[in-house]
């Protein structure tokens, strides 16, 4: 499908604007939904999509409130493919439902409505997550030694919930069931392919201040090289930036089977081990960490949790880079950012 239009949603955010930058270098023509013309400003003047020229092979449409009915009905005119990578964070509310749960779920089964009216549309390829394939209790909370797959099937949670993240994988697994009804009682003439990934890790080329470089799920794997501790153990259940987005654009293909799920995730089955990152960065940045641009001295326990995404390495014919590798992503960032904003210019 490569040079047939798609529709990319959450185009600002850390996967929707790599995965922007991933289709028009396949040779994609990309209509980005934005909420407004500053957000659209802000991917065009980013230095890979100017490095591109992407000219006419990039528009833009403005969807201020993606749960709003209709919300996409004009975006889809005309498109072939949909990346419907827009959702809600797990962000700080008093009300989980209203601010996190329904817009995941509204916002889902607002893309495949307009889909559904629009015959041009061939394949939606949506942003799920790991956790809506992996119950809260056992892959959070508890001890498991089971293996999950981006194939299980859950039951929906009813809350209460007691803190966002927990919301968050409620709206996830919740899209998912309503992604999969939709399928099922309305037959659509598309197909959908669900991606599940864990945390995404990866240089976020919209950050452009050194103070910000914790922004989004970086901060789990970057806090402790700044000298943050958790006591928290959170699943090593981690993927690169680039890996996830890519993904999303060979699932594009004709030739992959629609209506599955391919999960995400570095280090194999058994995943990763957060706090290797302190050696990583000693190893790789020994300067940088003896100056103290790097301290080095944090830590992020991980709680372990297996989670077998081999068929998608298999399938789209994808090696899924290391841990190390999301490492340096995020650390040479960080240091040319540094740089920048001493006057010495990148390292």
């Amino acid at each position: 499908m490569a040079g047939e239009l798609i529709l990319v949603t959450g185009a600002t955010g850390h996967l929707g604007y790599r995965t922007v930058v991933l289709a028009l270098e396949a040779g994609y023509s990309v209509r980005a939904a934005v909420r407004s013309e500053a957000k659209a400003e802000t991917i065009l003047t980013a230095p890979s999509i100017k490095a591109l020229a992407s000219g006419s092979k990039l528009d833009f449409i403005y969807v201020p409130d993606i749960v709003a009915d209709g919300a996409y009905d004009n975006a889809v005119k005309g498109v072939k493919a949909i990346l419907h990578i827009a959702s809600p964070l797990p962000i700080p509310t008093e009300d989980f439902e209203r601010d996190i749960i329904a817009p995941a779920i509204k916002g889902t089964t607002n893309i495949l409505k307009a889909a559904a009216k629009e015959p041009s549309v061939k394949r939606i390829v949506i942003t799920s997550s790991g956790v809506a394939v992996i119950p809260w209790a056992e892959g959070m909370i508890g001890q498991t030694n089971r293996v999950y797959t981006a194939d299980g099937d859950i039951p929906d949670p009813s809350g209460p919930y007691e803190q966002g993240f927990e919301a968050y994988a409620a709206g996830k697994t919740k899209a998912l069931r309503a992604t999969k009804d939709f399928v099922r009682t309305e037959k659509p003439t598309f197909d959908v392919i669900n991606v599940m990934p864990g945390y995404i890790v990866g240089k976020n080329e919209l950050v452009t201040k050194a103070k910000d470089i914790l922004s989004g799920t970086n901060r789990f794997a970057f806090a402790p090289i700044l000298g943050h501790t958790s006591d928290t153990p959170i699943p090593g259940n981690v993927n690169h930036l680039d890996d996830v987005a890519k993904v999303h654009i060979l699932s594009l293909s004709p030739k992959v089977q629609g209506n599955q799920n391919f999960g995400v995730q570095a280090g194999g089955t058994e995943g990763i081990v957060w706090d290797d990152n302190i050696e990583i960065v000693k190893r790789r940045y020994p300067e940088a960490v003896k100056d103290g641009r790097l301290p080095a001295s944090g830590s992020q326990p991980t709680k372990k949790l297996r989670y077998d995404v081999s068929r998608t390495e298999k399938v789209l014919g994808i090696k899924f880079q290391s841990y190390e590798d999301t490492i340096v992503s995020v650390t040479e960032h960080y240091l040319e950012l540094l740089a920048k904003e001493s006057g010495k210019g990148e390292l």
